[in-house]
């Protein structure tokens, strides 16, 4: 998976004619200095999609480490030249080369965009994983009026066109709005989220932090998505769903037949199984969670497995589903599915729940994944 390789070719072959045509407006409307304040002092900070540095060299100004990357080397060639930061780096913004949580901030302007929509929310998972907790982001998002939306449009919150005229012509542009600009970033681990115009109307300016928790592992035409109660702070910390020692659920999916590699959450999205959670913040026990929240997972997830269609979810724990739907709930096929599509509840795979053998975890994952291979 990557970002659209059209559109990188096309920057790498027109960077001259682009650079010439283009003013880093982000600098003098206040945007970058309002960053950089949420930076701590001397932080490291990437800018993405760097282009010809304009913006590299303000954050470095600005007293942080910078590091600058881009998927064109026509850029960061302009790059070398202007800004004089800690590193250049070549890289993809769907799997960003760097240390997890070894970033202190994030800069993006006009990057995105060109992200497919498919991969905007596994792009959006790898930023989580490259940023220390608390984090400051900022980046843009095309505005999806923006891009003459159909009805349907409209209704998903999306859209891709590449622009058969005007300026670089062939270039791909993803477009949200500003709703699901919101849901994308929450889905993906990050809080304190806003979303607003500025004052090119093509344009959605999102600003979040990098909360404490575990991304969405999501994307279309899936298999099964595997939905946890929420994140241990131990897996919030690693950076994989059930990472505790004690939880079985990768021995469970590797019993069943659904994963191959353990604790490798990017691995089993290869294979068709997603991963997300009921209530996003992470705790130490799931007992610390309250009924409100999980009522609110509850509707945030149905929009998520609405989106974007699984064949079936797999529920893992029975106290979300019993705190909000059903308190008698057992596990097995739930009657009239969830977001319209297929649902199973089985047990926890939590070494607390010892009374539920291995091999009876396992059973409940091959049975939804047999469901799924049916359909």
């Amino acid at each position: 998976m990557a970002m659209d390789r059209k559109t990188a070719a096309i920057y790498e072959a027109r960077a001259e004619e682009w650079i010439a045509r283009r003013q880093p407006k982000a600098i003098a409307d206040g945007r970058l200095a309002a960053f950089a304040k949420q930076v701590r002092r001397g932080g490291r900070v990437v800018d993405l999609g760097c282009g010809p540095g304009w913006y590299a060299a303000e954050l470095r100004a600005h007293g942080f480490r910078v590091v600058a990357l881009d998927v064109a080397m026509a850029m960061l060639r302009h790059a070398r030249r202007r800004a004089h930061v800690a590193a250049l780096v070549r890289g993809d913004l769907v799997s960003l080369p760097f240390r997890n949580q070894s970033l202190g901030g994030a800069w993006g302007a006009n990057c995105y965009v060109h992200v497919r929509s498919r991969e905007l929310p596994l792009a959006l998972a790898r930023l989580h994983a490259v940023l220390r907790v608390g984090a400051p982001v900022a980046l843009s998002l095309a505005d999806l009026a923006s891009l003459r939306p159909t009805p349907g449009d409209l209704k998903r919150g999306d859209a891709e066109r590449r622009f058969a005229d005007g300026e670089l012509a062939g270039r791909l542009f993803a477009g949200v709005t500003a709703a699901h600009a919101a849901a994308l970033m929450s889905g993906a681990g990050f809080d304190r989220i806003t979303v607003e115009p500025v004052a090119n109307p093509f344009w959605l300016w999102v600003c979040a932090r990098r909360a404490r928790t575990l991304p969405d592992f999501v994307r279309p035409g899936l298999r099964l998505l595997v939905t946890g109660l929420n994140p241990s702070v131990y897996s919030a910390d690693a950076g994989v769903p059930f990472a505790r020692p004690g939880n079985r659920f990768w021995a469970a999916a590797r019993a069943a037949g659904l994963v191959a590699a353990d604790r490798d959450p990017l691995d089993a999205l290869r294979r068709g199984v997603g991963m997300t959670d009921l209530v996003k913040r992470a705790t130490a026990s799931a007992s610390a969670l309250r009924a409100d929240e999980y009522a609110a997972g509850l509707q945030r997830l149905e929009s998520v497995v609405r989106r974007y269609r699984p064949r079936a979810v797999c529920f893992v724990g029975l106290d979300g589903w019993r705190s909000v739907v059903d308190r008698r709930a057992q596990p097995g096929w739930i009657a009239g599915g969830f977001g319209g599509r297929p649902a199973y509840l089985m047990p926890s795979t939590s070494g607390r729940n010892a009374r539920v053998r291995l091999g009876e975890l396992a059973m409940h994952l091959q049975t939804a994944a047999a469901r799924t291979a049916s359909r």
